[in-house]
């Protein structure tokens, strides 16, 4: 079993240990044991620490039965003293968090009796899972207010290990998962809970906790919040965003909001202008192909190859070549960059069978599609140019098969 050096004190930063092996687990990655470490491995729903091992970088810390593994970059070149260094920010951070989840948890319970089911530690994000299928706004305002108070008091944080017997004498805001090596984490008077994971000696340390968001989780309600140093970065971060829009759109940052919906006015404004302008186009568009209209092999035929439309365009002007009934075939096709895509339609009085001619084309551009016997649509690799296309559908439309 490796001493666990972030129990005795989760303050610890440099330690020196004693290497018991240096191995490589079944993906190849090397990993060092030593008898005693400060590094936290995951669990309890806080990540690892990081850091170094003589100066390697260790990436990964995990406990399997009782071993703690320091995976390292690379292979140390001697274990027979070890000197450990923690990434003490990560680490802080993490007690942070850690500390700000068992306060704002308990300010729910304390309030309002709703428990918190899960929490998960994020990168820069935090969550708890609530048992609760729907709460009021108010509800997470006053749990923040309460929880802040907490911190605020600057209230002692102590953890002690225990016996059965012995946490059951304590108030518990949830039931234990264990028997024995039971840790009590105790902020006095507030809050007794069994976790494994390491916090800060006080309250104050946490600095703040701030709810940023909260969504409903099937029958429960996930809670998003931060603590500590988190708030400072997040704050920064916004107060940059929002300086930067400020200059954007010539509004302070209260006159953000009203600035921004008349932005969104104005660009849906022009978005119908542009769709009924583009309208427009593509009507006087079909119009000049009209008077394109060939005879192949006694079919009526509207022919085509653009560059750089899009499918969805060639539709639009599909569907007005044929909507007048006129016994009409339309082939067009667009060449974009390294693909080539068509569109096959016929209006009700004419005969082709669009599927079967598409299904002719495929294989020659490696292409894939769908559609009906009237319309059909597909795309594929530009092998052959949309001209050479055309003349496989002219000659194809001369066979008894289509």
């Amino acid at each position: 079993m490796t001493e666990k050096l972030f129990y005795k004190n989760a303050y610890i930063k440099e330690f020196v240990a004693k290497g018991r092996g240096q191995r490589q687990d079944e993906n190849g990655e090397w990993y060092v044991v030593l008898d005693a470490t400060a590094f936290y491995p995951t669990g309890g729903g806080q990540p690892f620490d990081t850091g170094t091992l003589n100066g390697r970088k260790v990436v990964k810390v995990e406990e399997i039965d009782g071993e703690v593994r320091h995976y390292v970059e690379e292979k140390l070149a001697n274990i027979e003293k070890v000197s450990g260094e923690i990434d003490w920010q990560r680490r802080f951070d993490h007690m942070q968090q850690h500390a700000g989840q068992h306060i704002l948890t308990a300010a729910f319970e304390e309030l309002f009796q709703i428990h918190t089911v899960s929490f998960h530690l994020g990168k820069e994000v935090s969550t708890i899972d609530l048992d609760q299928g729907q709460i009021s706004e108010e509800l997470f305002f006053e749990a923040e207010r309460r929880a802040n108070e907490i911190v605020l008091e600057n209230r002692l944080i102590e953890a002690k290990w225990v016996s059965q017997s012995e946490a059951a004498q304590y108030k518990l805001r949830k039931e234990l998962s264990v028997t024995e090596n039971i840790r009590l984490v105790i902020i006095p008077g507030y809050d007794y809970n069994g976790c494994g994971g390491t916090h800060p000696s006080s309250t104050g340390e946490v600095g703040m906790i701030k709810i940023l968001d909260w969504e409903k989780q099937r029958n429960k309600v996930r809670v998003h919040f931060i603590c500590g140093d988190r708030i400072k970065t997040q704050l920064q971060q916004k107060h940059s965003i929002l300086k930067e829009l400020s200059q954007l759109l010539s509004a302070s940052e209260k006159q953000l909001p009203i600035a921004t919906e008349k932005l969104l006015d104005l660009n849906k404004s022009q978005a119908k202008v542009i769709t009924d302008l583009q309208e427009q186009c593509i009507q006087l568009e079909a119009e000049q192909l009209m008077k394109s209209l060939k005879d192949w092999s006694g079919a009526k035929v509207i022919a085509k190859v653009f560059t750089n439309r899009s499918v969805q365009q060639l539709q639009r002007l599909a569907h007005i070549m044929i909507e007048h009934g006129q016994g009409v075939n339309v082939f067009f096709i667009t060449e974009n960059l390294d693909k080539i895509q068509f569109v096959f339609s016929r209006d009700k009085a004419a005969k082709i069978n669009m599927k079967t001619l598409a299904n002719e084309i495929f294989p020659l551009i490696n292409g894939k599609g769908g559609g009906s016997e009237s319309t059909v649509q597909g795309g594929g690799e530009l092998k052959i140019t949309g001209e050479e296309i055309l003349s496989k559908l002219q000659n194809l439309l001369s066979s008894p098969k289509v």
